[in-house]
């Protein structure tokens, strides 16, 4: 139960972080709400509450979403990202990759949650 309050504690914060950067985006509204779906779901985690298929629904979510904005070029988005020295969003290519890799990271934060509601 302490992994529980720490780990998802540590991803609260970080989706919070991830939401707040969000408001300067093209499309603020959509992403600190995906966030915000992360956070309520870490928020449910430090309780111990892990509902099997709202959870199975955001990986699924999480998953097509990457896919949909899946950038065929990471080399090249991440090269373009080193040499701008700075986080502005340049292209559209990089504003996708950025979201791919958002979602990606959702999932993956989600895993153990995941884990713990098929495992019951």
């Amino acid at each position: 139960m302490k992994f529980n309050k720490i780990y998802f504690g540590i991803w609260i914060f970080i989706f919070a972080l991830f939401a707040f950067w969000q408001f300067n985006d093209p499309d603020p509204e959509i992403w600190v709400s995906i966030y915000g779906v992360a956070i309520i779901f870490c928020l449910l985690g430090v309780r111990g509450i892990f509902p099997k298929i709202p959870l199975t629904i955001l990986a699924i979510g999480c998953i097509l979403g990457a896919i949909y904005y899946w950038q065929g070029d990471v080399g090249g988005w991440i090269s373009e990202e080193v040499e701008q020295h700075n986080l502005s969003m340049k292209t559209q290519s990089m504003e996708e990759s950025r979201e791919t890799f958002g979602l990606l990271i959702i999932l993956f934060a989600m895993l153990p949650a995941i884990w713990k509601a098929w495992k019951k």
